[in-house]
């Protein structure tokens, strides 16, 4: 493949993504509140890379194969890091987070095995879906995190609608609608892989 069809925008903001994983969980981990709220912005804006990389890359023919591998692994990265995160800080229980990644590590192990195969591995609607719930209940949380902190740094954090307790429940609530299309997205992914003909779509 010719280096200017690789390098290119989306190819771009699918590299940032990764690149900017391990800043928002240095700034996540910082002991001073101002990093925090950085973290958020930080994924914030990564998340908005997974939305305009491949709307760009179909609106302007820019889509390759580079790019079509390394999108769904900058996801996985992304929100991966996140739910750990969320762990280790005990917002989000480990059993809902367990299957997650163990899904998302087996059908990236499918991925690079049908690629192995000459088998390009396309996205499915459901798998869309599912990073999309994915990205939108990381960014909730942190910003629910990040707003409890400001109440309590700045203000009565008893005026703060949601105590820890709460966010708790909330956070594991949305883990396991998280849970629940992951469970699903890898069914279809597993009939697909099992019933469709050689050269057909794999989903992530």
């Amino acid at each position: 493949m010719d280096r200017r069809e690789i390098v290119n925008l989306p190819n771009f903001l699918t590299v940032l993504r990764i690149g900017l994983t391990p800043l928002f969980l240095l700034l996540l981990f910082a002991d001073a509140w101002y990093w925090k709220s950085m973290a958020f912005v930080v994924f914030a804006i990564a998340s908005l890379t997974d939305f305009y990389d491949g709307k760009l890359a179909r609106e302007g023919n820019q889509v390759t194969s580079l790019g079509r591998f390394l999108d769904p692994l900058a996801d996985k990265f992304l929100v991966t890091s996140a739910l750990i995160a969320f762990v280790f800080d005990r917002v989000v229980n480990l059993w809902l987070v367990v299957p997650i990644i163990t899904r998302d590590v087996l059908i990236t192990g499918m991925r690079l095995y049908g690629l192995s195969r000459g088998r390009q591995m396309a996205t499915s609607r459901l798998a869309k879906w599912k990073t999309a719930v994915q990205l939108f209940a990381v960014v909730l949380l942190l910003f629910i995190i990040v707003l409890q902190e400001l109440m309590a740094r700045f203000f009565d954090e008893h005026l703060f609608f949601l105590d820890a307790e709460k966010i708790h429940i909330l956070a594991n609530g949305l883990m396991a609608a998280v849970l629940l299309l992951t469970v699903l997205s890898g069914v279809h992914y597993i009939f697909r892989a099992n019933f469709s003909v050689k050269g057909s779509d794999v989903q992530r």
